[in-house]
């Protein structure tokens, strides 16, 4: 089987995402569901979509699962626009962690997620954008991200 060149961001345990070049051969690829968009911005609508990727085996957990990312609110942890995100289904999340966070049952966002004492904290990792604050009860913790699929090259 051919190598497929591939960049990717691995989440590690206790660790932040680590980025790494691989080449991986094509038969270590596996297809996740491509389930629609979530925002690195703003929270958006949920819309679902269709379609699959493939990403490397060591990625994906029996609840897996892929979004595409639209925004820049996570540059500082290596996620950009278009890139594509691997997210094991879960329903909590520990403090820092990178979370897809269901706000109102209507929006979704990917941010870091502080539980603090007056409810929620969603930190961007962007500098230049301020965090959103809600009650625990107007969230829902949809997944956390396992890593990050790029297939293309950046200009950052």
């Amino acid at each position: 089987m051919p190598e497929v060149s591939t960049r990717f961001l691995q989440r590690r345990p206790n660790l932040p995402l680590a980025e790494s070049w691989a080449s991986v051969d094509a038969t270590e690829l596996i297809e996740v569901p491509l389930l629609g968009e979530v925002s690195a911005g703003l929270p958006i609508e949920a819309c679902p979509s269709g379609g699959s990727v493939r990403a490397p085996a060591s990625m994906v957990r029996r609840n897996t699962y892929a979004l595409r990312v639209r925004g820049d609110s996570m540059v500082d942890c290596h996620i950009y626009d278009g890139d594509v995100i691997i997210i094991e289904r879960q329903e909590s999340a520990e403090n820092g962690e990178t979370a897809v966070v269901l706000i109102n049952q209507q929006e979704v966002t990917l941010k870091k997620l502080y539980i603090e004492k007056s409810g929620v904290r969603l930190q961007p990792a962007n500098e230049s954008m301020a965090p959103i604050y809600l009650k625990n009860s107007d969230i829902q913790v949809l997944g956390m991200v396992m890593g990050v699929v790029r297939q293309r090259e950046l200009t950052h």
